[in-house]
């Protein structure tokens, strides 16, 4: 029998700012009502950051939580996170609103609080399916190469700083927070399957305008003298993505089932980007599929685009929801438009 390469997620970490804004705060402040934005969305609250806080601030807080669990749980020889740190291979972080605009990326930034001397770092623009780009290009990185061993997959973003809070339609549907999980290579001729087991990757740039930032890049560039009200916010057709989002949870769910040859019986968590808890219920429904297989938080953080799905996990995780041997599976869908999906042996 020949070595199998496995890629397990060994630890997680979660970072939220701690001004919470539940639904009637905003309705004081817009035509609209908490009970609206709960039957609409799901949501009853949202993390909203500092004005001095940035992405790299929540993800580097979600990556020491992540390093700090393996130290704690003993899941590696190191002692101290500071320890581990030095021993990640690469950092990555999916982001939609990174520290700075092109460079340099939030992964250096995250890197060097750190002080993971020995990684490499990058940034992923994949929007709410970023988390699940990475999970999967972290894989690829580790797989190339004997002396790789570990990756951080971080998902981080302060949404709140590219909303328009004049839009009841968008703003209403957004948060901040951060996730991360440490990804290790195991090298092992023991035939038990674990870590991350298959992924699918896809995208509809044909849907590109549906769900987009406009203002700032070299399409729309900034010229001197511009004068403009609002800051750059995110512009959604609401109505095309939810029928997207729809109908890409669907399509990677049953792709994935299929190929593994599993059912919805043999899951024990679907863990979905929490973008709408209509858009969850609609899919569960098309699918057949007992809603109870959803894991949903998104009533207390709203959606937190790339690190929706970093952050349930950790919720479950630190919850003893999970434990060794149980197959989950991760969902992602968002701007470009991109879609996908992990399955997961914990």
């Amino acid at each position: 029998m020949g070595v199998i390469l496995r890629f397990e997620i060994k630890a997680t970490g979660r970072a939220v700012p701690q001004r919470r804004v539940s639904n009637e705060e905003l309705a004081q402040r817009m035509d609209t009502s908490g009970e609206w934005i709960w039957s609409h969305t799901g949501i009853r609250a949202r993390r909203i950051a500092s004005v001095d806080t940035a992405s790299s601030d929540l993800g580097f807080e979600a990556a020491w939580n992540a390093l700090r669990m393996a130290v704690e749980q003993g899941v590696c020889v190191e002692r101290t996170p500071e320890e581990l740190a030095s021993t990640l291979d690469m950092i990555i972080v999916a982001t939609t609103t990174p520290d700075f605009y092109g460079c340099p990326s939030t992964a250096c930034l995250i890197q060097n609080r750190l002080r993971a001397k020995n990684a490499g770092a990058m940034d992923i623009s994949a929007a709410c399916s970023g988390f699940i780009y990475g999970l999967e290009t972290a894989a690829g990185i580790l797989s190339v190469g004997k002396e790789r061993k570990r990756c951080l997959v971080i998902g981080c973003e302060i949404l709140s700083r590219f909303v328009d809070w004049n839009d009841r339609s968008t703003c209403v549907l957004f948060g901040d927070g951060a996730g991360a999980v440490l990804l290790e290579k195991t090298d092992t001729k023991d035939t038990e399957v674990r870590g991350l087991l298959r992924t699918i990757l896809r995208a509809d740039g044909a849907g590109s305008e549906n769900l987009v930032i406009k203002k700032g890049g070299s399409r729309n560039a900034y010229h001197a003298g511009d004068i403009f009200e609002f800051a750059p916010f995110i512009e959604m057709n609401g109505h095309a993505v939810y029928n997207f989002a729809v109908s890409a949870v669907t399509e990677i769910i049953r792709d994935l089932l299929q190929v593994e040859r599993l059912s919805v019986d043999d899951l024990r968590w679907i863990v979905p980007h929490q973008a709408n808890a209509r858009i969850v219920h609609a899919a569960a429904k098309r699918l057949g599929f007992p809603p109870e297989k959803f894991f949903l938080n998104i009533d207390e953080y709203a959606n937190t685009s790339a690190a929706s799905i970093p952050i349930a996990l950790d919720e479950l995780n630190r919850e003893r929801r999970l434990k060794k041997g149980d197959l989950i599976l991760c969902v992602g869908f968002g701007a470009g438009l991109t879609y996908g999906g992990n399955l997961i042996v914990w």
